[in-house]
């Protein structure tokens, strides 16, 4: 099956390769020139608007359904800029900058650093925003109903919350998970409404940006060094049952994988939200690349199938990402296990050594 979608996917980005020039955005809604890389690469990739959708022709004028957002530049020697990326639409020019393939430069070439809010911005703080009211509701509901079954939304949240406190923290990380609750529940929730606002017609791939999923990594990262204690760096500088000749070869490794594990959280995540939602681009660009009524009903029913599974894939990969986060802070809090001394020519039944 996988060979199958990459196989798919590489045949849909061909015309991406083989024409010159590649078509435009505006080029591609054209059914000669469709180009379905250029649509894929367009909806996946971040934007300085918010685009839903264009009913009828857009060379003909069509309906767009767009949010402008705020650009903010800020040029040395010319201060901070701040207007609407409405100014900037359809390739205009507005107090010296523009936009090329959606980074904003000056026409004279000076440096220009952009803080705009961008639609992977946008969806970051409808998603915190929809985050706090669910849990302030959540929380008020505590507060009202103590020692009462839960209603409302704090009946639907509440198994969730117990089972990643029980299921996650107790035993990934022990006795001292508490204090790592709220970052665990934020995370997992976190991403879990990322990745389902993601699958919402015109919304944003958030969890698909690499910036967002290294941040949530770094913040793993972080939190994983601070929590450490003697027994985590003995384990890195002096790993149990090594020959000390082996050392200089075991501590560099050891401290590859500090950094490699959540580098890995990072691609994971990224490349399991991509790839989801390039799949189904491509099912759906098989409809305008055939233009068959016998293709289009197929491609149609694989591409809400591949959807309805997307479904599964936000929660297991907020899931995922929140027990490996958990697991590595629970091997950074691990007290030591002293062994128990060997009893020559008495009870040998010793305990065996319990490593990090």
């Amino acid at each position: 099956m996988k060979r199958l979608l990459i196989a798919l996917f590489c045949i849909l980005s061909l015309p991406v390769f083989a024409q010159a020039p590649t078509p435009t955005i505006e080029e591609a809604t054209d059914s000669e020139a469709f180009s379905p890389g250029e649509m894929i690469l367009h909806h996946i990739g971040d934007a300085h608007e918010w685009h839903f959708a264009t009913l009828g022709d857009e060379k003909e004028h069509g309906l767009h359904f767009t949010i402008p957002l705020p650009i903010i530049a800020f040029q040395p020697g010319k201060g901070l800029n701040v207007f609407s990326s409405s100014q900037l639409a359809e390739g205009k020019t507005y107090s010296g900058l523009k936009l090329e393939h959606e980074h904003l430069v000056a026409e004279d070439g000076s440096k220009v650093y952009d803080f705009s809010i961008t639609k992977n911005v946008a969806s970051l703080i409808l998603t915190a925003a929809l985050l706090l009211g669910i849990f302030f509701t959540v929380a008020g509901s505590y507060k009202k109903n103590q020692g009462g079954a839960p209603k409302g939304v704090q009946s639907f949240f509440e198994p969730i919350i117990i089972f990643i406190r029980d299921e996650v923290g107790k035993k990934a990380i022990g006795p001292k998970y508490e204090r790592y609750m709220p970052y665990l529940l934020t995370v997992f929730f976190f991403i879990w409404f990322s990745n389902l606002l993601g699958l919402v017609p015109g919304a944003a791939n958030l969890t698909g940006n690499i910036a967002v999923t290294l941040t949530l990594a770094v913040l793993t990262l972080l939190i994983t060094l601070f929590s450490s204690n003697k027994n985590y760096w003995a384990h890195i500088f002096a790993t149990p049952g090594v020959p000390k000749a082996l050392l200089p070869i075991m501590i560099p490794v050891e401290l590859i994988g500090v950094v490699v594990k959540p580098f890995s959280l990072m691609v994971r995540l990224f490349a399991n939200i991509t790839a989801g939602h390039i799949v189904i681009l491509s099912f759906i660009s098989l409809i305008f690349i055939f233009q068959s009524v016998m293709i289009s009903p197929v491609t149609l029913a694989f591409g809400l199938f591949i959807n309805m599974l997307e479904l599964l894939v936000a929660i297991l990969q907020a899931y995922i990402f929140t027990l490996l986060t958990a697991m590595y802070i629970g091997g950074a809090v691990e007290e030591h296990h002293h062994d128990a001394d060997l009893q020559i020519g008495g009870d040998n039944s010793a305990a065996p050594a319990h490593g990090h």
